[in-house]
C-alpha cells in the first residue's frame, strides 16, 4: 500500500512538472508574439501617432513584454523612451528596476542625460536606485568620454539614499579603464585606498586598465601589489594577466603564467585558451594556434564559440577558409552554435582580401543559423556603398528593417555615406531623418557630407529644416 501510494506520489509530480512546464512554454511564447506586434508597430508607427497605434495592438503590457522591447530597442534611445513613457501609464502595471536601467542605458547612449537623471529621481522617489544603476551612468559616461561626470554620478550616490559600497567603487574604476582612462583610475584609487578595502576583482580592474594602456611596467606593478596586499590572483586575474601579455606581444611568456596556472592548482579557462589562440592567430602562427586549441581539448575544456571564433579567425588572417568551414562542421557536430561574431569574423576577413561576393554568400549562409548584429548590417551595407552597388545596400537595409532590427549610428553613417557619393540627396536625407527620429544624433562627419551635398544642389531650405531638426537632439546637461 505504501509502495503504491508512493507511486502515485511520483506520478502527480511528474504530471504537475509536465503542467508546469507547458504553461511557461505558453507564457514565453506569448511573450514573444506580444513583444514582436509592439515591435513591429514602432518601426512603422509615426512617432506622434505612436501611442494609438499602441493602445489598438491590444497587448496587454507585462515586466517581461517591456524588457524584450527595450533591449530591442536599445539602439533607438527616443522611441524606445516613448514606448516606456506609454508602457507606465497601462493600467495595472509599473517598471521593473530592469527596465528603468535599460532605458538609462538606451537614454545615455544617445547622450539624452537630462531625461536619464529625470528617469533617476523617479527611481529615487519609487524607492528602487541601487548600486547598479549608478554603474550602468558611470559606465555610459565614461564611455563618452565624460570622465568628470563619471566621477559626478559615483560622488552623488549618498544624496540619492544609496550607500557607496566597494562594488560601486570597482563599477567606477572599471568603467575608467575601459574607456582608457587608466591613470585617472589610478588617480582616484590611490586617493581612496583607505575608503575601500581593494578586493581582487579591484586589482584586476587597474591590472587590466594598464594592461589596455599599454602599460606593462605597470600593470606588473600592480599585480606584485596585490599579491603584497594578501590578495591571491584567482582565475580571473591569471586570466586578465595572460590578455595584458598577449596584447604587449608577449605571448610566449603568457603560456608560462598558463604553467604557474597549472602549477598552482588553478585550471586555466576556455577564455585563456582563446586569447592565446586569437594571438597566435594575430602574428599568423597558426601551429602554435591549432597546437593550443588541441592542448586545451586535451585538458578536458570544453571548446565553446569564443574559443572557435579564435580559431576561425586565426585561418581568417591566413587565407584557409577551407579550415573555417571545417571548425563551422566541428561546431555544430559538438553542438556549439556560431553567434553574430563567428559571422563578422569571417565576411570582415574577406571583405579585407576583396572577396566580396564569397563574404555576400557566407552573408546569406549566416543569418539562417544564427541574428546578425548592427557590426553585421553595418560591413554588408558599407561593403556594397563601396562597391556602388547601392541597390543590394537597400536590400541590406530592407531586410533589416523586415527583421525589426534597429540600426546602430554606425549602420545610419554607412547608408547615408553611400547614398551622398552616389549624389542621391533625397534618400540620404530620408535616412538621416529616420536616423534623428530614432534618437541617434548624426556625427559631425556624417551630417558634413549631406551638407555639402545640399549646398551643391542649392537645397539651404532643407538644411536648415534638418538643422533645426537636429538642435532638438542637443541636450547635454549635467542633471542633479
Amino acid at each position: 500500500m505504501i509502495k503504491l501510494c508512493s507511486h502515485r506520489r511520483k506520478l502527480l509530480c511528474k504530471w504537475v512538472l509536465i503542467a508546469k512546464m507547458h504553461i511557461t512554454s505558453e507564457s514565453i511564447q506569448e511573450v514573444g508574439e506580444a513583444s514582436e506586434r509592439v515591435c513591429k508597430v514602432m518601426m512603422t508607427c509615426p512617432p506622434l501617432a505612436l501611442d494609438t497605434a499602441l493602445n489598438q495592438t491590444g497587448v496587454r503590457v507585462s515586466p517581461e513584454i517591456v524588457e524584450n522591447v527595450l533591449k530591442r530597442f536599445e539602439n533607438a534611445g527616443m522611441s524606445a523612451f516613448r514606448f516606456f513613457e506609454w508602457a507606465e501609464n497601462q493600467k495595472g502595471y509599473s517598471h521593473s528596476v530592469r527596465a528603468y536601467h535599460l532605458m538609462i542605458e538606451s537614454l545615455a547612449r544617445i547622450r539624452q542625460y537630462q531625461i536619464m537623471w529625470d528617469l533617476v529621481n523617479v527611481m529615487r522617489k519609487k524607492g528602487m536606485l541601487n548600486v547598479e544603476t549608478f554603474c550602468i551612468m558611470m559606465r555610459k559616461y565614461a564611455r563618452a568620454n565624460k570622465v568628470d561626470e563619471a566621477v559626478y554620478a559615483f560622488n552623488v550616490m549618498d544624496k540619492y539614499g544609496v550607500v557607496p559600497n566597494l562594488a560601486a567603487f570597482n563599477g567606477l574604476l572599471s568603467a575608467l579603464c575601459k574607456s582608457n582612462n587608466v591613470r585617472k583610475a589610478q588617480e582616484i584609487f590611490d586617493a581612496m585606498n583607505g575608503r575601500f578595502v581593494p578586493d581582487s576583482k579591484t586589482y584586476s580592474i587597474l591590472l587590466e586598465g594598464w594592461g589596455k594602456a599599454p602599460n606593462l611596467p605597470r600593470a606588473r606593478e600592480v599585480f606584485r601589489e596585490m599579491v603584497g596586499a594578501g590578495c591571491d590572483p584567482d582565475v580571473v586575474t591569471y586570466g586578465i594577466m595572460v590578455d595584458v601579455l598577449c596584447k604587449a606581444g608577449r605571448v610566449d611568456e603568457a603560456v608560462e603564467v598558463v604553467k604557474e596556472m597549472e602549477a598552482g592548482n588553478c585550471r586555466p579557462t576556455s577564455f585563456i585558451y582563446s586569447v592565446l589562440v586569437h594571438t597566435y592567430g594575430v602574428e599568423h602562427r597558426i601551429e602554435d594556434a591549432i597546437d593550443t586549441f588541441l592542448e586545451m581539448a586535451r585538458q578536458g575544456i570544453k571548446a565553446d564559440v569564443v574559443v572557435y571564433n579564435a580559431l576561425i579567425g586565426a585561418f581568417c588572417k591566413v587565407n584557409r577558409f577551407k579550415n573555417v568551414y571545417r571548425v563551422l562542421q566541428e561546431m555544430e557536430c559538438n553542438g556549439v552554435a556560431p553567434n553574430s561574431r563567428t559571422c563578422n569574423v569571417i565576411i570582415s576577413s574577406m571583405i579585407g582580401q576583396g572577396q566580396t561576393d564569397r563574404a555576400f554568400r557566407v552573408f546569406r549562409r549566416m543569418i539562417k543559423v544564427c541574428e546578425p548584429d548592427a557590426d553585421t548590417y553595418t560591413m554588408m551595407i558599407k561593403m556594397f556603398c563601396e562597391k556602388k552597388e547601392l541597390e543590394m545596400a537597400l536590400k541590406i537595409w530592407k531586410y533589416m528593417k523586415k527583421k525589426q532590427f534597429v540600426p546602430s549610428m554606425h549602420t545610419f553613417s554607412a547608408l547615408i555615406k553611400g547614398l551622398c557619393e552616389k549624389g542621391d540627396a533625397a534618400k540620404a536625407c530620408v535616412v538621416l531623418e529616420e536616423m534623428m527620429e530614432k534618437g541617434i544624433r548624426p556625427s559631425r562627419v556624417t551630417f558634413g557630407r549631406l551638407r555639402q551635398l545640399l549646398l551643391k544642389e542649392g537645397r539651404e531650405d532643407v538644411l536648415k529644416f534638418l538643422h533645426e531638426k537636429m538642435n532638438l537632439l542637443v541636450k547635454e546637461p549635467l542633471y542633479d
